[in-house]
């Protein structure tokens, strides 16, 4: 296996920030459930706890996925052709190439033992189901745990119906202490005793409290929204004020109020009690997708009713009242609301009439941090507006839908799709990229700047993502319209990325001769940013492919210098890439490394899997010609994995590839080819993560190759394992001898396989024999 930068256990299960109440019976229920289904659907009532039990499981089951719990949070999203790309998103797969991404996910998760969490999934139920009807055919180690209203249909599911915490008999008083047998009590009492230290339940009080969770139905959401109010109003209030709220719903309604009317009621409630300003904010942030910070609340829900000065102590009112979760990362605050509470806020700025407004402000406040954010890309502020980018994600997939789900607001939504050219492009979304600026241009066939905008950008995506009959497509579009109608920029930005096509399609002095043209019109423009830093780059590769060293040098350095100048780095590691490129030709390797190192680091920065794998492959033909056999191999193999989720390897350029065929050539030679094999397969395994830690020798004795006989360290039990698997047993018989489950046995051989490189029990076996293990398996580890 590769080297880890990390010991952590992989996933992104976020560890839970309140006490878990009353669901031990449910855990162990749905835990059983796991254990023989591969999908199982955690449906019931909104606000029930149906996302705090799947994650309160899925940690609990963390050593049983020794590939990880993810979570995919689908409450935001609306669109379902977005729904892979989310699922790859919270995996941490990059897929850069146009391949079908189901089929991407399914290879990611084919070979590993996962737990993915879909929660909410109920808006999105079609999408979801054919996405994990997929996935579970492809992947025979995935188990998928969904939350949802309803379920999802498809064979081999099993539900789990999960019920609101029990609640103690109306018709017969509880004995002395006895609100600690029941769950829904226990809650209301503990949150209770948060927001007013003094609280305590009592035998005098219990009777009161119990009648009130008896109201609310035993639903922890609507428990805890009656909780917070205990610091304003005695038990008698609330409990007084619940039965005048619940008295008109359940008016009619024979057996008592509808689970779900419940917690309808419950949140109507807690909404009268807010203030009117409170109410205001409530609505109008509904209309954020995830989370939002103070200066958004202002910018998007300030107005008439709510002044802007006003929002903060608004805000403030409504955490206290648990209506808005508050979300720290290090320094920023971020506010959210639940799911059921965003509904309720979203129905109710719908009934005032306000809802085009707020979110036509909504798009406008987003709008204009793209712009701002594009304006400062070319700058010191580049990797700050990577990480604020990704963090408003949703907020501008909203924008982005609102607009093109608007047929007034299509001219925006195609304006704010180009605009993010330095997310889609820069930051490594090129599918999501590609869906909405594909979404806008089909949306308005005809149109003026922004448009020819949109196709350059368009176009320059496709490219990176290996389509190039589709990017020369788009760029020719743009270059022609652009000349018709005199937009010089348009025209120079078309021009430019045509001979990024025609480098990567070995029209060498074709794609210079166009690098050429474009630089000339950037500078008669008078225009200065990335782009033309790398316009300037990609014609000293160009360069370097004609014999011109000192031409690349050059230009290279001129890029090196402006990107200095204005703190820019995303395109000026490409510049010190090509300058390893010179320094290698040159056979100053020192210097080519840290060249190459250096753009690695400022790349990972970006997530930027082109740069990436790029600045591993320069690596790998370093070490070749520092005659580190061992070490260009394994690299050779962390970019071959790398670049499937890139596209064609070297582009499938010949001049971009020559190199890399003599590096690996070389290599094989020197190792022989099983040697080769087993070190570029062993690099291969690595994550992206591992890959660039390994290339960057940031790993304390990091790994040059797997394990060899001699090297190998199986652990006690795997030892016990092998030998068991040399006298003949199958994993069942292992299993029963070692008292362990089946599962826990496969991995065991599993993890011996991968140790060893191993394919087969048979070479296992013969391992054992050739060393011994037969002698040393009371040894202990060795």
């Amino acid at each position: 296996m590769g080297t880890s930068a990390s010991a952590s256990r992989p996933g992104n299960n976020p560890a839970g920030t309140t006490s878990f109440v009353g669901r031990k019976n449910d855990v162990a229920g749905v835990k059983r459930l796991l254990s023989k289904a591969r999908l199982v659907t955690l449906t019931g009532v909104g606000g029930v706890g149906k996302t705090r039990l799947a994650l309160h499981t899925a940690t609990e089951l963390r050593r049983a996925f020794p590939d990880g719990a993810w979570l995919v949070e689908l409450a935001d999203l609306s669109d379902p052709a977005l729904l892979v790309h989310t699922v790859l998103e919270a995996l941490g797969v990059r897929d850069d190439t146009g391949r079908d991404q189901v089929d991407v996910l399914a290879d990611h998760l084919r070979e590993r033992r996962s737990l993915v969490i879909l929660d909410n999934c109920e808006h999105l139920i079609e999408a979801c189901a054919a996405v994990v009807d997929r996935l579970l055919r492809a992947a025979p180690g995935l188990r998928v745990l969904a939350t949802s209203r309803e379920r999802l249909g498809i064979p081999g599911e099993h539900l789990w119906q999960v019920a609101p915490l029990p609640l103690p008999d109306s018709l017969r008083p509880l004995p002395p202490d006895g609100w600690r047998g029941y769950a829904a009590m226990a809650l209301l009492a503990e949150r209770a005793a948060a927001v007013e230290p003094g609280f305590a339940v009592t035998d005098g009080n219990q009777d009161l409290i119990a009648k009130m969770c008896r109201m609310l139905a035993g639903i922890p959401l609507a428990i805890e929204l009656a909780a917070v109010r205990v610091r304003a109003l005695s038990l008698e209030e609330l409990t007084t004020r619940l039965e005048d709220s619940f008295h008109l719903l359940a008016k009619g309604e024979r057996g008592g109020l509808p689970r779900h009317q419940t917690l309808l009621a419950a949140v109507e409630w807690s909404h009268d009690l807010c203030g009117a300003a409170e109410r205001l904010l409530w609505a109008r942030a509904s209309v954020f997708g995830g989370g939002f910070s103070l200066s958004a609340a202002e910018a998007v829900c300030a107005g008439e009713g709510l002044p802007a000065g006003s929002v903060l102590g608004h805000l403030t009112g409504l955490v206290d009242k648990s209506v808005l979760l508050v979300e720290r990362d290090g320094d920023r605050t971020r506010y959210r609301l639940l799911e059921p509470l965003r509904q309720f806020g979203r129905s109710r700025l719908h009934s005032m009439g306000d809802e085009d407004v707020v979110l036509r402000r909504h798009r406008d406040y987003y709008l204009a941090q793209a712009e701002q954010s594009e304006r400062e890309w070319f700058g010191p502020k580049q990797a700050e507006i990577f990480v604020r980018t990704k963090l408003e994600h949703a907020n501008l997939r909203a924008a982005l839908e609102y607009c093109l789900a608007t047929p007034s607001e299509l001219g925006i939504g195609l304006k704010l799709a180009a605009t993010l050219w330095f997310y889609w492009a820069g930051c490594g979304v090129l599918g999501e990229g590609r869906h909405w600026l594909d979404r806008a241009l089909e949306a308005i066939p005809d149109g003026g700047e922004d448009r020819l905008k949109a196709l350059w950008v368009n176009g320059y995506v496709s490219t990176l993502q290996g389509d190039v009959a589709r990017a020369v497509t788009l760029l020719g579009e743009c270059r022609t319209e652009a000349g018709r109608v005199g937009d010089e920029a348009a025209l120079a930005y078309a021009i430019h990325r045509l001979g990024c096509n025609a480098l990567v399609g070995d029209d060498v002095g074709y794609a210079k001769d166009l690098f050429e043209d474009a630089r000339s019109r950037y500078r008669r423009l008078g225009e200065l940013n990335g782009n033309v830093m790398l316009a300037g780059i990609e014609m000293a590769i160009a360069s370097i492919f004609l014999g011109e060293l000192e031409e690349a040098a050059a230009l290279c350095e001129e890029a090196r210098a402006i990107g200095a100048a204005h703190g820019e780095e995303w395109a000026y590691a490409y510049a010190i890439y090509v300058l390893a490129l010179v320094a290698l030709n040159r056979g100053e390797l020192d210097l080519a490394t840290g060249y190459a190192r250096n753009c690695l680091r400022l790349k990972r920065t970006f997530n930027d899997l082109l740069g990436m794998v790029l600045s591993i492959e320069v690596l790998a033909w370093i070490e070749a010609s520092l005659r580190q056999w061992e070490r260009a191999a394994t690299l050779l193999g962390c970019a071959r994995r790398i670049w499937q989720s890139v596209g064609y390897p070297m582009f499938g350029s010949k001049y971009f590839g020559a190199p890399h065929g003599d590096c690996e050539a070389r290599t094989r030679e020197a190792l022989g080819d099983s040697r080769y094999a087993v070190l570029s397969q062993h690099g291969s395994e690595f994550t992206l993560e591992e890959a660039v830690a390994f290339a960057l020798d940031e790993v304390e004795k990091a790994e040059s190759g797997p394990v060899t006989e001699v090297e190998t360290v199986l652990t006690e039990r795997e030892h016990e394992v092998a030998v068991l698997i040399t006298d003949g047993l199958s994993n069942r018989e292992i299993a029963d001898r070692l008292v362990i489950s089946r599962r826990t046995a496969e991995g065991h051989v599993q993890r011996i396989l991968r140790k060893l490189d191993f394919d087969s029990r048979a070479q296992i076996a013969a391992w054992v024999t050739q060393t011994a293990v037969r002698g040393e398996r009371n040894g202990g580890v060795r």
